[in-house]
């Protein structure tokens, strides 16, 4: 085991430096993923307003009606945000494996011309592998932290949205009758 850390210290600068910015820049991202998630949950489950009774004035139910359909439009846009969003974060998560695939192949490929420094080559395509592997490991279980997020924001935004239709039409009814 204490063979291990050496190769692995000494290619730290090298590719591996590069897999490992790389894993940086997803993480944060996931971070910037995972709070715009959230911001969606919140505007559904914290907004307690939904207009509940026909409204008395001429001006009340056309408000709130323009308000309902900017809501609807809002969710919607964030819906289309976050699901872009959430398709960058899977590729750069998928990209770890082939990215310790390439530092094997690259430190595979001089092998040929120099076999007399095989052993480091070896040292720098396994590192470059290991933390490929490492780091596609730790962003495939993340997903799986951040994907039901996705997913519950999407029921619900639909749910949402339907509920706001209903409103609509509910609100629509009686501000016809009001203005007429």
């Amino acid at each position: 085991m204490t063979e291990l850390w050496p190769p692995i210290r000494d290619n730290l600068l090298g590719y591996d430096m590069l897999i490992i910015l790389v894993a940086l820049g997803t993480a944060i991202y996931l971070r910037f993923v995972l709070r715009h998630a959230d911001m969606i949950y919140r505007k559904m489950h914290t907004r307690g307003y939904l207009p509940d009774d026909v409204y008395e004035s001429e001006t009340a139910a056309p408000l709130a009606i323009s308000d309902i359909k900017r809501l609807k439009d809002d969710l919607r846009r964030m819906r289309e945000t976050s699901e872009k969003y959430y398709s960058m974060f899977i590729t750069l998560s998928g990209v770890f494996p082939f990215m310790g695939i390439l530092g094997t192949v690259i430190a595979l490929i001089p092998l040929v011309q120099h076999m007399d420094n095989m052993q480091q080559n070896f040292y720098v395509a396994l590192t470059s592998t290991l933390w490929g592997l490492i780091f596609a490991i730790i962003f495939r279980v993340l997903d799986g932290v951040l994907s039901p997020k996705i997913d519950r924001n999407n029921r619900g935004i639909d749910d949402y949205l339907d509920k706001l239709e209903l409103k609509l039409v509910e609100l629509k009814r009686p501000a016809e009758g009001v203005l007429s």
